[in-house]
């Protein structure tokens, strides 16, 4: 049974040494990376990956990685996926399946290669086909009016012109005892290039070439590139062996290819059936073979995940094994690791049941060291508790068992985005959105999603938090969509006249109770809307931000007396209280009281003149008796914590280190084997010297960072005032000036053109880009001004041997 989750403070870590026979290191390992609650050192961190003990395994587990990656590429071209799971179980060792793979690797090849060969042979001669049939055409039509010429004009030799057949029985020539002889070539060359070959022919010859070109009408197959290409069919004539040899060349450099062609018609006709009957033969055996590749995939696919899953395991495992340092004896292998103290009993049974299953005759040995080694930080989170942790893992992870800010982030954070995003009809919009998110998280967690996508659906349980919380806010607020309603009762207020409504709050009369929940919603619409919403959403904010801050401080408290740190809890909690409550907390509370008594004392004149004028009487602006005797006592509060915060410290450190090292003498370890346990203390006054002026510059950095970051802390918590005020009035602009401007022209197609550029303006800028702004801000309040009071931040987490996470990162 695991214990009880705890969020607060990281889980209590052990340094463990655990001493493996070598014919049970493996499954050793293996059952440790399901276990998944141990984090192995590197022992041979010295050592080059080539120099480790498992280098050859890890080359084998590489190699079959390899051809799974070729076969899951292989799938992908044939458009077949890997079986989620494998309905056949076969327990496979590795070393089989090593064999098995190789088999098949082969076997894919030879398919593969043979069907790219037949593949090649069938698009030349579909190729050979064309030019038989488009240059078979020419040569016949070229015969048949050399026949009618001949038969019409036998004698007459002036009348030759390019028309003139070159294909005559007896080639027509001024000498009938030196008959011109002319060759040809026949075949195709890409479109493209068809006329840049023809002029290149041309130049190269220097005209004594006939070049005709035919186009095919469809795309073929170039059996030389495997893509589809247009083509031209050319028959060129020439004079020559020297023409000959320039043309050969030519065709080659523009790719063209060439096919034997004859001129008798006969020859033609049966040359042109058997290639048709080659052609029928290899489509045949091509489909036969494509037919046997898709069925080796399939058988493939089937196993495919628990192949590869199998691979990714025994890589981890022989990465880890090299991670373990050989014994001198060269019988068991030592590792260290990290491990939460409840796992203590789930490792030894580990490691007993690999003792057990590999007929081990030594079992694993389990002993806890002691270190000084800070260890790494360790939170249990479930899928509700774990984005909120990413958010305050990326200011920094925790030190080990420092107090984890998620534990009070979880509900700070979605209530301050909720308090600059106050619109329940927003908030809605966000929960119905969110609601998708959740409800199908178990097909969408399964599903490849994009980079936005996938950051929303991390975040799911943030962003319902956030919407319950803008509706709460909302309706503090009363907007929806910038829209007062009397949800819970009717206003307290009534109009004196009729014209109260363009006038200030004087023209109201209150005629019933106050409104029980939230902004009454007589004051939406009033010219007295402003000033009374930024008055109260300022002074929340400030009320707001002050106890954030005095949480934070009270968090340190709780670090200093965890760590046993007394100097902390009285010259750095104590003064801090001091100093932030002096001045800001009395703002605070002077805000209650003039909310509770009415007062109309002008909070910025008391503030300012506390500093100018701490002795002038306070007159109209007196909240309560003895307000200034008060004041005076603060104002010397905050100003005796300024030095008690920066002078004592440094030098209490300086006497604690002179007595810590104070007759130290060297005392023999308990075991050999801790000069190798023992790393390096973290506390820079063991080890160390003790630089009195490093740790003084550094304490007065810490004071006035803390004296200036109360000011600025504070006013930065303003921002909640602004963008509540900025996210309020943009949501009314769209809707008076876009919906109901709409409304009132009495015309539906400019009512349905002002619903439509109403709700992209409330989805684009409110719900997306707003509520992006609100989360940013949250974000900073959090990081900056809550955390910097007690959060270190400089921690490491514990990132444990365990095949899920494995699976998670291929992924």
């Amino acid at each position: 049974m695991w214990p009880a989750m705890d969020l607060l403070r990281s889980e209590p870590m052990q340094l463990v040494q655990l001493i493996i026979p070598i014919e049970s290191a493996h499954l050793s390992i293996s059952y440790l990376g399901d276990l998944g609650l141990i984090q192995f050192k590197d022992l041979n961190a010295e050592k080059s990956p080539f120099q480790r003990t498992y280098a050859a395994q890890i080359k084998r587990t590489g190699e079959m990685a390899r051809i799974l990656r070729a076969f899951k590429e292989h799938m992908s071209q044939a458009g077949i996926s890997p079986a989620a799971k494998s309905f056949t179980r076969n327990n496979l060792n590795v070393d089989d399946l090593e064999v098995k793979l190789g088999e098949l690797e082969a076997e894919l090849s030879e398919i593969n290669t043979n069907n790219e060969a037949l593949q090649r042979t069938y698009n030349e001669l579909v190729e050979y086909k064309l030019v038989l049939q488009k240059a078979g055409e020419f040569f016949h039509s070229a015969q048949r009016r050399a026949a009618e010429q001949t038969e019409t004009s036998s004698s007459d030799i002036s009348g030759e012109s390019v028309d003139t057949p070159l294909l005559v029985e007896n080639s027509i020539s001024s000498d009938a005892s030196r008959p011109v002889q002319l060759g040809f070539f026949t075949g195709l060359v890409p479109r493209e290039k068809s006329m840049t070959f023809e002029r290149i022919l041309f130049r190269a010859t220097r005209g004594n070439v006939f070049v005709r070109q035919v186009a095919v009408e469809n795309p073929v197959i170039d059996p030389a590139s495997g893509e589809k290409v247009e083509k031209n069919v050319f028959v060129v004539f020439y004079s020559g062996d020297r023409a000959k040899n320039k043309i050969l060349k030519i065709c080659e450099a523009f790719g063209a290819n060439r096919y034997p062609f004859s001129e008798d018609i006969g020859k033609q006709i049966e040359m042109l059936k058997e290639v048709s009957g080659r052609i029928e033969e290899l489509k045949t055996t091509i489909d036969t073979g494509l037919a046997l590749r898709e069925k080796l995939l399939h058988t493939i696919a089937d196993q495919y995940e628990q192949w590869n899953v199998l691979v990714k395991k025994e890589k981890a495992v022989y990465h880890t094994l090299n991670m373990l340092s050989i014994d001198v004896t060269k019988k068991c292998l030592v590792a260290e690791g990290w491990s939460p103290t409840f796992a203590t009993k789930q490792i030894q049974e580990a490691l007993q049941r690999a003792t057990f299953d590999s007929n081990s005759q030594v079992g694993a040995i389990f002993q806890v060291l002691q270190t000084r080694e800070l260890p790494p930080t360790y939170f249990r989170t479930n899928k509700f508790t774990s984005s909120f942790q990413e958010i305050v893992d990326a200011y920094g992870v925790a030190k080990y068992q420092e107090a984890n800010p998620t534990v009070f982030t979880i509900v700070t954070f979605p209530f301050l985005f909720a308090v600059m995003f106050g619109d329940w009809g927003h908030g809605i919009c966000l929960l119905l959105a969110t609601s998708i998110l959740i409800f199908r998280e178990k097909k969408l967690g399964s599903q490849k999603l994009g980079d936005i996508m996938e950051m929303m659906f991390g975040g799911r349980y943030v962003i319902l938090l956030m919407s319950l919380f803008s509706i709460f806010t909302g309706l503090i607020y009363n907007e929806f969509f910038s829209v007062p309603f009397e949800l819970f009762g009717r206003s307290a207020y009534a109009c004196r006249d009729l014209s109260c409504r363009d006038a200030s709050t004087v023209g109201l009369i209150k005629v019933g109770d106050t409104y029980p929940f939230g902004v009454d919603p007589v004051w939406h619409g009033s010219r007295s809307e402003l000033p009374f919403l930024n008055s109260l959403k300022m002074k929340m904010s400030i009320l707001l931000g002050v106890a954030q801050m005095n949480l934070g401080i009270i968090l340190s408290f709780f670090n200093a007396k965890f760590f046993w740190n007394s100097l902390n809890i009285w010259y750095q909690f104590i003064p801090q209280m001091i100093f932030l409550n002096s001045l800001f907390g009395y703002l605070s509370i002077l805000i209650i009281i003039k909310w509770c008594t009415g007062s109309k004392a002008d909070l910025y004149h008391v503030m300012i003149y506390m500093f100018l004028s701490p002795t002038d009487d306070l007159g109209e602006n007196q909240l309560f008796p003895g307000q200034k005797m008060v004041q005076l006592v603060l104002l010397g509060l905050a100003l005796i914590a300024v030095p008690w915060m920066l002078i004592p410290k440094p030098f209490l450190m300086k006497k604690q280190h002179e007595q810590r090292h104070q007759g130290q003498t060297y005392v023999p370890l308990h075991a050999t084997e801790e000069s190798l346990l023992v790393e390096a203390n973290h506390d820079p006054h063991d080890h160390e010297e003790f630089e009195f002026s490093e740790v003084f510059v550094h304490q007065l950095i810490h004071t006035i960072e803390f004296v200036l970051g109360a000011v600025s802390n504070t006013a930065s918590y303003l921002r909640l005032w602004a963008l509540s005020l900025a996210h309020s009035e943009l949501s009314s602009v769209f809707f008076d000036k876009v919906l109901l401007l709409a409304w009132g022209l009495n015309n539906v197609v400019a009512l349905a053109v002002g619903i439509v550029v109403f709700v992209c303006a409330t989805v684009g800028v409110l719900l997306v880009m707003e509520t992006l702004s609100a989360f940013l801000h949250a974000l900073r309040l959090h990081w900056v001004e809550f955390q910097n009071k007690f959060y270190e931040g400089d921690g490491y987490k514990f990132f444990p041997f365990s095949f899920t996470s494995i699976n998670d990162e291929e992924e």
